[in-house]
């Protein structure tokens, strides 16, 4: 499977994506991933950015609002129709295109920074990928992203809960199998019985790899590790939004901040 097949399960989900996110059913992101995606991002004021694999535009426009002049790319067409629709309400300035990150349409070292919210991992080619965002990156512009966590979103993985309900563990095999393709198919978890019935399942294909092979991928191309974090909900959070809680058990998202030094 390449990034082609991809973006055509990804123009299947995006419908279904974009209506359940924007009626707050994603909750990992809005009240994990991202809040700790931009407690760490360093200042993006005045500077000139990508956001790569940027679906409806969500993040794209958090990215704007702290004042970035933001570009933004998604294989997916609808996606990118979704997130230019917004735009056209609440004008930020962002230019959307559909492009593949395996081959980005812009010229080199256009960039002082590039994010990828929860993208990277669904790309076949990623050492393609890697390697086109450090040629757009200007010297010492960096590149954040987040991504599944590699040792909890392994090909065989169980939640395990107590009578309560509570997650006490989450059950992990086949990390080492890195899958090309295998599809899987969820929906969010809060979103209301009518809505899963009326709506079709998302279809992901995964294309799992190890932290070190992310790792070695992200030195191989160039990049110098900057920062890496594991958000984890604090009591607060949980007490918010109690669905979060098996994230206080283990690491569901890998957040990594890389720098282009030369």
């Amino acid at each position: 499977m390449d990034h082609k097949e991809v973006g055509h399960y990804w123009d299947a989900n995006a419908s279904a994506w974009t209506r359940l996110a924007r009626s707050g059913f994603d909750i990992y992101r809005d009240y994990l991933n991202t809040p700790a995606f931009f407690d760490k991002l360093p200042k993006v004021k005045s500077l000139q950015g990508i956001d790569i694999g940027c679906g409806e535009g969500h993040n794209t426009r958090l990215l704007a609002k702290r004042g970035a002049q933001m570009k933004a790319v998604d294989i997916s067409e609808i996606f990118i129709e979704y997130a230019k629709q917004l735009e056209h309400q609440e004008k930020l300035g962002i230019d959307y295109q559909v492009a593949s990150a395996v081959k980005l349409p812009f010229t080199d070292c256009s960039f002082d920074f590039a994010t990828a919210f929860m993208s990277l991992m669904d790309i076949p080619e990623i050492d393609c990928v890697l390697n086109e965002i450090y040629r757009l990156l200007r010297p010492n512009g960096f590149l954040q992203f987040s991504i599944t966590h590699p040792c909890f979103n392994t090909p065989h993985r169980q939640n395990l809960r107590d009578l309560d309900g509570q997650t006490y563990a989450i059950e992990v095999g086949d990390y080492f199998k890195n899958p090309k393709g295998k599809i899987k198919e969820w929906i969010f978890g809060t979103a209301p019985p009518e809505m899963k019935a009326e709506l079709p399942k998302f279809k992901i294909p995964q294309f799992t790899l190890t932290i070190s092979q992310w790792l070695n991928l992200l030195i191989k191309t160039g990049f110098t590790l900057e920062y890496v974090n594991e958000p984890r909900p604090d009591d607060k959070t949980v007490r918010a939004c109690p669905e979060i809680q098996d994230a206080q058990v283990v690491a569901y998202f890998l957040q990594m901040r890389v720098r282009k030094l030369d």
